[in-house]
C-alpha cells in the first residue's frame, strides 16, 4: 500500500547525524587524516541543503522563468568551479572551459526530458527544470574534472610521443587523440556503471525518493529510464566538448604543442 513520505522531525535528524562520529573516530584511530574533512563537509553540506530548501520553496512557490534561469546559471558556475578546483596542476581559465562545456551537455539533456519526453507546463517549469538540471550538472561537473584530470597528465607524461607524432607531420588533434579518447573513456565509465547495476545492485536516488513521496514504482522506473538515457548522453557531450576545448588551448593553431600551458 502506497502513502505519501514520512516527514522527519528535527530532534530524530540530529540523532542520525551522530553517525558522523563513526566515521569521525574510525579516521582518528587508523590515522587516515580525513576526520576533519568529514565533519567540514556535513556541516557545509547541511547548511547547503537546509538554504537550498527555503530558496526552492520560495521558487516553487512563485514559479518565473528568470528565477529558474538565474538558479541554474548559479548552479553552473559553482559546478564548473568546484569540478576544475579539483583537477591538479589545473591551467588558466580551466573553469570557462568547464563552464561552457557542462552547459551545452546539460541544455541538451534538459530540452530533451521536458520539451519532449515529460512536457511539463510550462516546460520550464521549477519542480522539473531544477532537479532534472541539478543531477546533469553534477555528473558533468564529475565527467569533466575526471577527463581534464586524466587529459592533463597524459599530456605532461606522453609529451615526448607527441611531439614525435608531430615532428611525424601528425596534425594537432591526430598527435593528441589517444590521450584525449582515453580520458573520455575513464571518464565515462562510472555512469555506465551505475546504469549497468541499477534496479540489482542499487536503487538510483531519483526513482527512491519518488518511491519515498507515494510514486507508482512503474512511474518511478521510467523517470529513472529517462534519467539514465540523459545521464549518458549528457555527460558524454559535456566531457567531449570540455575535452575539445581543452585541446585547442594546449596545440596552437600551427599544429605545435604549447609547452607553457602544460608547466
Amino acid at each position: 500500500m502506497l502513502h505519501g513520505v514520512l516527514p522527519i522531525p528535527p530532534e530524530r535528524l540530529a540523532l542520525a547525524s551522530l553517525s558522523v562520529a563513526l566515521l569521525f573516530v574510525i579516521a582518528w584511530k587508523l590515522r587516515l587524516g580525513i576526520g576533519k574533512a568529514a565533519v567540514t563537509s556535513a556541516l557545509r553540506g547541511t547548511a547547503q541543503l537546509v538554504a537550498v530548501g527555503y530558496v526552492l520553496g520560495a521558487i516553487f512557490a512563485v514559479p518565473r522563468f528568470d528565477l529558474v534561469l538565474a538558479t541554474f546559471l548559479v548552479m553552473l558556475g559553482v559546478a564548473a568551479r568546484t569540478g576544475m578546483g579539483r583537477v591538479r596542476k589545473p591551467i588558466p581559465g580551466l573553469s570557462w572551459l568547464a563552464f561552457a562545456a557542462i552547459l551545452s551537455g546539460t541544455s541538451l539533456g534538459v530540452v530533451v526530458m521536458t520539451v519532449i519526453a515529460v512536457r511539463p507546463e510550462p516546460w520550464w517549469d521549477p519542480q522539473y527544470v531544477i532537479p532534472f538540471g541539478g543531477m546533469l550538472l553534477g555528473n558533468g561537473m564529475n565527467g569533466s574534472s575526471l577527463a581534464g584530470e586524466r587529459f592533463l597528465e597524459d599530456l605532461r607524461i606522453r609529451r615526448p610521443e607527441v611531439e614525435a607524432r608531430l615532428c611525424l607531420g601528425f596534425t594537432g588533434p591526430d598527435a593528441v587523440h589517444p590521450m584525449l579518447a582515453r580520458a573520455l573513456r575513464a571518464s565515462l565509465i562510472p555512469t555506465f556503471n551505475s546504469f549497468a547495476v541499477a534496479g540489482v545492485v542499487q536503487l538510483p536516488g531519483m526513482m527512491t525518493g519518488q518511491l519515498l513521496s507515494g510514486v507508482a514504482p512503474l512511474v518511478a522506473v521510467e523517470y529513472q529510464i529517462l534519467i539514465f538515457f540523459m545521464l549518458m548522453t549528457s555527460t558524454a557531450v559535456s566531457t567531449l566538448v570540455f575535452l575539445l576545448l581543452l585541446r585547442g588551448r594546449c596545440l596552437t593553431a600551427a599544429h605545435q604543442l604549447r609547452v607553457h600551458v602544460l608547466r
